[in-house]
């Protein structure tokens, strides 16, 4: 999986059925209709690691291949 910014993960679950439900700071908490929800940091011009974007993936149920399909 390739390195990705914050605001194209929340492209990517946006595409999924998640919606912002609000921001704090830099960072977007976002949640979809059946309850799953996950925060994304967006800081401009950083990607995001390996762990936090598994970790992302963990809280929405989802696998790698699911995300890159919404890429």
């Amino acid at each position: 999986m390739p390195r990705l910014r914050g605001r194209e993960v929340i492209a990517a679950l946006r595409r999924a059925g998640f919606g912002i439900m609000r921001t704090k700071g830099s960072h977007h908490f976002l949640q979809h209709a059946d309850g799953r929800r996950t925060v994304v940091p967006v800081h401009a011009g950083e990607t995001i690691g390996p762990g936090l974007l598994s970790k992302i993936l963990k809280d929405v149920e989802m696998e790698t291949e699911g995300v890159a399909r919404w890429l």
